[in-house]
């Protein structure tokens, strides 16, 4: 990717969720859920506090994380759709 996103922004490839349910019943793309799920594509440097001093991020490309269904921005990069969000708007990392 050609793409660094500044300060505290992260780039987010959503994780696509099942297209079945437990019981084998297929879930069509119309009723489908955007996924609070992704994957960490690109991190910025960090966040400048009052003294102009860079605080490193907490997250690092290929965390996994989750986040809030209507967080980020929708960019397309490359063909592919991402998101751009400030590491506040990130809920955790999911360890696997």
């Amino acid at each position: 990717m050609k793409f660094r996103p500044l300060h505290d922004r992260v780039v987010v490839r959503r994780i696509e969720s099942e297209e079945k349910t437990k019981g084998g019943i297929i879930i069509p793309d119309s009723a489908k859920e955007k996924p609070q799920e992704g994957e960490i594509i690109a991190v910025g440097s960090g966040a400048r506090d009052e003294t102009g001093r860079v605080n490193p991020l907490d997250v690092k490309a290929g965390d996994r994380v989750l986040f809030g269904k209507w967080s980020g921005t929708e960019v397309k990069i490359d063909g592919e759709d991402l998101l751009i969000m400030k590491e506040s708007d990130i809920m955790g990392v999911v360890n696997l």
